[in-house]
């Protein structure tokens, strides 16, 4: 047996520590967290310091047994979880359900997985920090506590079935907030000018006038102007620039970045990092310093100057700036820089490519340019045009790797300008005045709402992802594209002496993967900005954080910390329950023209709506759902009425009522029992002979996919599956040996092969 038995969180982590330590070094995985506060009741005594109370959860006990057994056995424990403040509690977690004798019990923390980091942490074990330790249990408290108490006021004032978090309510309101700003937003048109001159004959210039014009009639009148004018290079400007490189990953810039240059999710991010860290490629991914070791900054120099020369080495160290920076750890970076590339999945190769290149430009020189600017006099007219330009003169960091950004819709420098000298006259191929029109504030995307929350000192590393994940999951906040709409636009163009006026077409306002509210969201984010103004504050929020990192240093108390924070709190709940009004984000659209009644937007029972009358009225007020992409803080009247006119009847087919309406899951036409979605068309516009098509259709793929039905058992079925076919019966599946064929299956046969199938466990999935 060996004498040491050392204990990580995960399988990949244990294997990969377990080829640098000896055999007298066991390494076996907790599989994460052993211990939480049930999933039932509130498990936090209120009455007793906030004394919390623990169980092994459910799917860890066999693990926990095992442990147990291993570590009675061996000399020495090790405690090797995670260096954060959830890996501290995962440790002290194991420590009270393995009952480890504090002799016998040694936490050791790396951030990297390599055989010198581990052996030096061998070498300089320590205890359990409890102070950390408190930090965690402070959140979980604060959490439970928040999330108990909430949740049964939004379902007695809301709806039914929703939950509130602290950190996950305050990024909804973000949202929302933004939202709100984009309903609110005017668009606002203006011209903008730009002009093309042939510089010496052949070269061209692209030169713009720095003033926008109100009005087409004011951008007509300066082309006007310029129909006969001379054009002469006024000034000609040059100076020196520079471009620096961006500091190392954190894990916000490293999830903002995998999000902008290779489409990852937050969540993803942390996956496909988590398994380059336990493979032993990268440093621990949850980190808020933007840090290198001294051994990084040399084993980068040596790389850059190995690579691309002496020239572009610029070692320098980086200081955090995050609000309420967290334990100094290191950046997010390669284990070992010499590595430019490594074997693994692919979305594992490109992360970390993405990580070597963003540590190694950290550490290279800044890039050198030389910017050009040239005013351009007009002879008819006050204003000027102005073109810019760079030449880059030593590429520096940007040999290996430029930050993007979130900008939509950026100004960019044009590149180098063609020779020129002041008082050169200009030729001119043309000058354009298009209409522009101004954009609403940009919707987020994940990685653009862990940037604000991470600004706002909300939330820590360990958080930004499964707060992202949450609120998505409760349906507050849907991640979705948004197809573009057509808009018309003015084009006023100065071409060989002749202004020739136009009327154009663009799309508009496209977006992809960014973060709605929904109207059920949007009602909750409300109604607990209303009435629990501080857990919706983004200052409290942000102190709170502060008062869990005092607690990780020692200088408060977590219990304490709690009870400032319970008591005003609590009683909110109970005036709200007491006092508050039902939410419904109701709406009032106009009047209905037949009955003279209100017409209303609001969440109902299942969902959002519209209704027609009172509920106080004689006569039962009329429901009608919302179509998917409606909401009932932006459907008109008109739309609204127009869903009233559902259900429409189209006529008889074969017999059977056929009818279209709005369900659950979107419009659908009705034809008796059979149900058929309506995807493209429009279910206030289509006509019997289109929805015709569409029974006959979903008629065809019903045929498809029964192979077999039995008369003398109607419940047993061979059907064709996503995956091939199987057997049904009632509600459950059952898999078909690949010797038998599912055409020549008998009812006998299927029987057999159901009563063979392994019988499921019953119990709720974890």
């Amino acid at each position: 047996m060996a004498k040491n038995l050392v204990i990580v969180e995960s399988p990949a982590k244990a294997k990969t520590i377990e080829g640098f330590l000896g055999t007298e070094f066991l390494v076996k995985s907790s599989y994460g967290h052993v211990r939480d506060l049930p999933q039932k009741g509130l498990s936090v005594d209120v009455e007793n310091n906030f004394a919390p109370t623990y169980e092994v959860s459910p799917d860890k006990k066999q693990v926990i047994k095992e442990l147990k057994k291993l570590a009675d056995e061996a000399e020495m424990v090790w405690l090797a979880t995670d260096e954060d403040r959830e890996g501290e509690a995962i440790s002290w977690h194991l420590q009270e359900a393995l009952d480890l004798e504090q002799a016998k019990t040694k936490r050791i923390t790396f951030n990297e997985i390599t055989k010198p980091a581990i052996k030096a942490a061998i070498e300089q074990p320590r205890e359990i920090d409890l102070n950390l330790v408190n930090a965690q249990q402070a959140r979980r408290v604060l959490d439970r506590l928040v999330g108990f108490e909430l949740s049964p006021v939004l379902w007695k004032k809301v709806k039914p079935s929703l939950s509130a978090g602290r950190v996950q309510s305050v990024a909804v309101r973000i949202i929302v907030e933004r939202e709100r700003a984009i309903i609110d937003f005017k668009s606002k048109a203006s011209f903008r000018v730009s002009a093309v001159f042939i510089v010496g004959g052949k070269a061209l210039l692209k030169a713009d006038l720095p003033k926008r014009f109100d009005t087409d009639q004011e951008a007509l009148a300066f082309l006007n102007k310029c129909k006969d004018a001379n054009f002469t290079i006024a000034k000609l400007e040059t100076r020196p620039g520079k471009k620096s490189p961006a500091a190392p990953f954190t894990t916000s810039t490293l999830q903002q970045e995998a999000s902008r240059k290779l489409g990852f999710s937050v969540a993803q991010t942390m996956t496909v990092a988590q398994r380059l860290y336990e493979a032993g490629k990268i440093t621990y991914m949850r980190t808020d310093s933007v840090n290198l070791s001294d051994t990084a900054i040399n084993a980068a120099k040596d790389a850059i100057i190995n690579t691309y020369g002496s020239e572009y080495a610029n070692p320098k160290k980086y200081r955090t700036k995050a609000k309420g920076a967290q334990e100094a750890h290191e950046a997010i970076r390669p284990t070992y820089l010499q590595n430019p590339t490594v074997d693994g999945e692919r979305n594992e190769q490109r992360l970390y490519e993405l990580i070597w290149k963003r540590t190694i430009a950290s550490q290279m020189a800044d890039a050198m340019l030389e910017k050009t600017t040239a005013t351009v006099d007009i002879s008819t007219a006050e204003e000027n045009f102005v073109a810019h330009g760079e030449v880059l003169k030593f590429e520096g960091f940007l040999k290996v790797y430029l930050e993007s950004t979130d900008d939509e819709e950026e100004e960019k420098d044009q590149g180098m300008l063609p020779p020129m000298n002041v008082g050169e006259e200009l030729g001119l191929k043309e000058i354009v005045s298009r209409e522009r029109f101004t954009q609403h504030p940009p919707r987020f995307t994940e990685a653009s709402l862990v940037k604000r929350l991470e600004e706002q000192g909300i939330g820590r590393p360990s958080t930004y992802a499964p707060t992202i994940s949450t609120i998505q999951k409760r349906g507050y906040v849907e991640k979705k594209d948004r197809e573009g709409v057509e808009r018309k636009y003015k084009l006023i163009t100065l071409k060989e002496g002749n202004i020739v006026e136009e009327e154009k077409t663009e799309i508009t306002g496209t977006e992809k993967a960014k973060l709605f509210p929904t109207d059920i969201g949007m009602v909750v984010n409300d109604f607990l900005v209303d009435h629990f103004k501080n857990i919706l504050d983004y200052n409290f929020t942000a102190s709170v954080e502060k008062e869990f990192d005092e607690i990780a240093h020692g200088m408060m108390q977590w219990n304490e910390m709690i009870g400032k924070f319970y008591s005003p709190f609590h009683k909110e709940v109970e005036d709200t329950l007491e006092h508050s009004q039902k939410a419904t984000g109701e709406r009032e659209l106009g009047k209905d023209p037949e009955t003279g009644k209100p017409v209303y937007a609001r969440i109902g029972r299942f969902g959002p709506m519209v209704q027609i009358g009172d509920q106080s009225d004689e006569e039962k007020p009329r429901f009608a759902s919302l179509r998917k992409d409606q909401s009932i803080n932006t459907i008109t009247y008109e739309e609204a009425m127009d869903l009233f006119k559902l259900p429409r009847q189209l006529g008889e087919y074969e017999d059977k009522e056929v009818s279209v309406a709005i369900g659950k899951y979107g419009p659908y036409v009705r034809h008796g029992s059979m149900f058929v979605s309506i995807k493209e068309d429009d279910p206030l516009t289509i006509e019997m002979p289109r929805a015709i098509e569409l029974i006959e259709e979903k008629k065809k793929q019903e045929s498809e996919r029964i192979i077999q039905q039995f008369e003398h058992d109607p419940m047993v079925e061979v059907l064709n599956g996503r995956y091939g076919p199987y057997i049904s019966m009632g509600r459950k599946n059952f898999r078909i040996p690949k010797d038998k064929d599912p055409k020549a299956l008998t009812l006998e046969e299927c029987l057999a092969i159901i009563e063979a199938a392994p019988k499921t466990r019953k119990g709720r999935k974890k």
